[in-house]
């Protein structure tokens, strides 16, 4: 971060107004802002004293005549792992698969979200030196929310949470949802709304921890002309905006104190106090709040209000962890990438047994959305018709290194999650066929893809383990 803690942005930009907008947003998200012409003075930037400070690069602006993996190329031979993001305009992104390949960690499209920006800005320091430059989230990228039903997993306790945001979606109570981060708390979010009476109206999200804590107020609550200096214009809080619909707060454990109570307000009166007002605004809003932080244990230390807390958790709902639910990582893996190739510039792809035997064996600390980026950068690097244990090569050093450390460790993580599900959502016995199918994802991800042990372990011949492959629809290339 820059000397005085505050991160620092360079942008790479020659349009005035466009480096304002850009400067105001990540001013709003706490960044400090720098500026580059090109890329041969953002090289130059780099080598300066400042430069080394430097936590991201944003590029808006490149020669056409001049390949963008070029100039991502000039700037990483300065600083080889400084995160890079990529501004493409809203209807091409060639742009952004080329940036990709040639190492951008994401990429954001005209014209800008300030949401968008700012949580694109707080995903850049989350990467440290020592992580494998993984790609961020991409879920602004796949919008489309997904139906109770078509959300994948099968775990006995991925789909007890499912079965308790199901019942709380067709009530009217508040819902607070925990889990560690990446695990599709936005997705269940977003499924709650789509079966709630208010799928009609607007779901608005916000991330609590994406905002300064002196914005938050304004941000959810609103402020009048004058309320403060800069206030120059009356601006309708994201409360207000969610009013008959939904407001989905993520990392609520974030909220300041003072925004907590006029949440607390909300909850009890629905009624909305902008800054600076003195007549309070009538709302009807449904709040689903979500925590990747165990929220009973911030009320515990003084850090988040208790009253609050009762109030937002009348409906519980826990995601458990990828690593423990692995046996859901070949049906995720296949959905995530069926979900990702259909992005403007992206092809078709399978997944081969091998590949995901080998996703099978990692713990991913990040859990779905690290699974998710994992799929993406292997997606665009790619260059045969399936993805293999070869496009995951940083997986599989990792998966190699932990082994080495520690072996017993090693063999005993590959057995969690490993469960087979007996029944379906609705109570009834799932088919044979799909009983078997998950028995031999299991051997075949437990064996590492060696098929004669794994035909031998289930007590069959070889030729029958791969007619029932190909039956059962997990071939090679599935």
């Amino acid at each position: 971060m820059a000397r005085d803690g505050t991160p620092l942005l360079l942008l790479v930009d020659d349009e005035p107004a466009q480096k304002r907008l850009i400067s105001a947003i990540a001013g709003r998200a706490g960044w400090r802002t720098i500026f580059a012409r090109d890329a041969l003075s953002a090289s130059a930037t780099l080598s300066t004293a400042e430069g080394t400070h430097i936590d991201a690069i944003l590029i808006d602006r490149w020669n056409k005549q001049h390949p963008l993996s070029d100039m991502i190329d000039i700037l990483r031979q300065r600083r080889p792992t400084l995160p890079i993001l990529i501004i493409t305009p809203h209807d091409d992104v060639s742009h952004a698969v080329e940036a990709m390949r040639a190492g951008a960690c994401d990429y954001l499209t005209k014209p800008i979200a300030p949401d968008r920006l700012m949580a694109a800005l707080d995903s850049t320091l989350d990467m440290s030196e020592s992580k494998s430059r993984e790609l961020r989230p991409l879920t602004e990228k796949m919008t489309a929310p997904l139906a109770f039903n078509e959300i994948v997993g099968s775990a006995p306790q991925f789909l007890a949470a499912l079965a308790i945001a199901a019942k709380a979606a067709r009530a009217r109570v508040p819902v607070l949802i925990e889990g560690e981060s990446g695990v599709g708390k936005e997705v269940i979010a977003q499924a709650i709304h789509a079966a709630s009476p208010r799928y009609r109206n607007r779901m608005v999200t916000v991330n609590c921890g994406a905002i300064p804590a002196n914005l938050v107020e304004s941000v959810l609550f609103g402020h009048e002309r004058g309320a403060f200096t800069g206030a120059f214009e009356r601006q309708i809080g994201k409360c207000v905006d969610a009013d008959m619909g939904t407001i989905f707060l993520d990392e609520i454990s974030e909220m300041p104190p003072e925004a907590q109570v006029k949440l607390l307000r909300v909850l009890q009166d629905g009624e909305v106090q902008p800054l600076g007002a003195r007549i309070p605004i009538r709302v009807d809003v449904r709040v689903i709040a979500a925590s990747n932080k165990v929220l009973e244990e911030e009320v515990r230390e003084g850090r988040f209000r208790e009253d609050l807390y009762y109030r937002l958790n009348v409906m519980h709902v826990s995601v458990p962890p990828l690593r423990i639910r692995k046996s859901d990582i070949p049906a995720l893996a296949r959905h995530l990438l069926d979900r990702l190739t259909e992005q403007p510039g992206m092809r078709n792809l399978g997944i081969t047994t091998e590949a995901l035997s080998l996703l099978m064996q990692h713990d991913w600390p990040g859990n779905v959305r690290q699974l998710q980026n994992v799929l993406f950068r292997a997606a665009i690097l790619c260059e045969g018709p399936a993805l293999t244990p070869q496009d995951f090569p940083q997986i599989a050093a990792q998966i190699i290194t932990r082994a080495e450390g520690h072996p017993r460790l090693a063999s005993n993580q590959q057995r969690e999650g490993t469960s087979i599900t007996l029944f379906e959502n609705n109570g009834h016995i799932r088919s044979l066929a799909d009983i078997e199918a998950d028995i031999i994802r299991l051997a075949i991800g437990h064996y590492r893809g060696r098929m004669t042990e794994v035909a031998r372990q289930l007590g069959i011949g070889r030729s029958t383990l791969y007619r029932k492959l190909a039956e059962l629809g997990i071939d090679n290339a599935a």
